[in-house]
């Protein structure tokens, strides 16, 4: 399934500015002034270029730092890191395998009992597909990720 996602120059023209910015030049949105920093509607987030499943709202958190947060992608085949020595740092950036766009930065300070990672990921990077419409979109396969994760919750 996973030949299925590219990223194409039609998608790439269709960007937003930011999301170009983003994606394609590897900018930061602002933080708390990004469309998903406070979202919390059960769905998929998927690569604006290219559509492949990235990230779980069953794996996203508050971690109050203005962006999305992430405990852990959905596909981890679907994530690339690597190391980003820009602004005098070191870091570990972010990017989509299929689409190849910037997401953001992983961290390792993220909730412990949950891996301990934090990927930080750019609001227009990412599609949100509710859950509502995984069927109807072509993401059926995730519907069992959120019957997991409601068994999960009705165990504790």
């Amino acid at each position: 399934m996973t030949d299925m996602y590219e990223k194409k120059p039609e998608a790439v023209e269709r960007l937003t500015p930011r999301q170009y910015d983003v994606t394609q030049e590897a900018a930061t949105e602002p933080a708390f002034d990004n469309e998903f920093w406070n979202h919390k509607e059960a769905g998929l987030y998927v690569d604006v270029v290219s559509g492949e499943p990235l990230f779980a709202s069953t794996n996203k958190f508050d971690s109050a730092c203005g962006w999305p947060s992430f405990t852990a992608p959905l596909e981890p085949t679907n994530v690339v890191e690597n190391e980003d020595r820009s602004h005098g740092m070191i870091r570990t950036e972010v990017r989509s395998t299929h689409g190849d766009s910037h997401l953001g930065h992983l961290f390792n300070d993220g909730p412990v009992e949950d891996g301990g990672l934090r990927y930080c990921i750019n609001s227009a990077a990412l599609r949100f597909v509710p859950y509502e419409q995984l069927e109807n979109e072509g993401y059926g396969e995730y519907l069992t990720v959120f019957d997991e994760a409601s068994k999960k919750g009705s165990e504790q």
